[in-house]
Parts: structure tokens; sequence; C-alpha cells
């Protein structure tokens, strides 16, 4: 792996991913204030189930905002750092709930399932680029037949 690391900004990745979390938050607030049986009308999407807005975009941004922080102290980008900022978004579910022993749950649980996406490739949408010696130690290598029938 090479050490090829560039520091990232903690502010602007916390901000753009909560804002594209917030985006998202208010398309489930709307469809919970559609679904829902209320007298609030339109505006219910914020007055009535606004705090989801909310919820979401201040859970996208502590986990930009630890991915960044964790990445540039380490300085490193590898899966540790999605886990350590699962688990703050994992640990900021459970402090809604008002219950310590799911934040801690919320914490394992997310930070587990982030790390191993992360260990995986996916969240990154990168994929490691095998240089040729990598490549040919990994693949089968060809049965030569024309040795093997002079045996």
């Amino acid at each position: 792996m090479p050490d090829d690391f560039e520091p990232k900004s903690a502010i602007k990745n916390a901000s753009m991913l909560g804002l594209q979390t917030g985006a998202l938050g208010l398309v489930y607030s709307t469809l919970q204030n559609a679904l829902g049986q209320h007298s609030s009308g339109a505006l219910g999407v914020f007055t009535r189930t606004g705090s989801t807005i909310t919820f979401f975009a201040a859970m996208g941004a502590a986990f930009a905002f630890t991915e960044a922080t964790v990445a540039n102290q380490r300085q490193k980008n590898d899966a540790y750092n999605g886990a350590a900022a699962g688990c703050a978004a994992g640990f900021l579910a459970g402090i809604r709930a008002r219950s310590l022993p799911m934040a801690l749950g919320g914490c394992a649980f997310l930070g587990t399932t982030v790390g191993i996406f992360d260990k995986a490739g996916a969240f990154t949408g990168t994929e490691s680029v095998l240089s040729d010696e990598q490549r040919s130690k990994f693949f089968k290598k060809p049965l030569d037949l024309k040795s093997s029938s002079q045996s």
C-alpha cells in the first residue's frame, strides 16, 4: 500500500456530506408527512417530522468529520477511519434514542459494518490496481501440456 496520504478538510467533508444526507432526510421526512394522518398540511414536513432532516444531516456530518479527522491524525487512508466514523454516527443514533446502551450498540454495529465495507473497498469505490507481478501470483499458472506429456 503506497504512502500517498493527502490531508482532508474535515469541515468541507462534513458540510458536503451533511448537506447531502440532509437532503435525503428531507425526502424521508416528506414521505413520513405524506403517509401520516395529521392536520399539519404540507408544512408538516418541517413542523411535524422536521427533526428527521436535522438528524440525517447530523449523522452525515458526524461521519464525514470523524473520518477526515481520524485520517488526518493517523495520516493513513484505511478501513479504521471508516470504522471510527461509523462508530461516531452510530453513537449519535443511540443518543437520539436517549439510551447509552443503544449508543454503544450503534457505535459497535455501524463501526464494524462500515469498517468491513471500507476494507472491501465498497464505500470509497476504489479498486486496488494490481501490478502484473501481483496478478500473476494471484491467478493459477496454465498447465504446460508439453512437459507433462513427455513424463
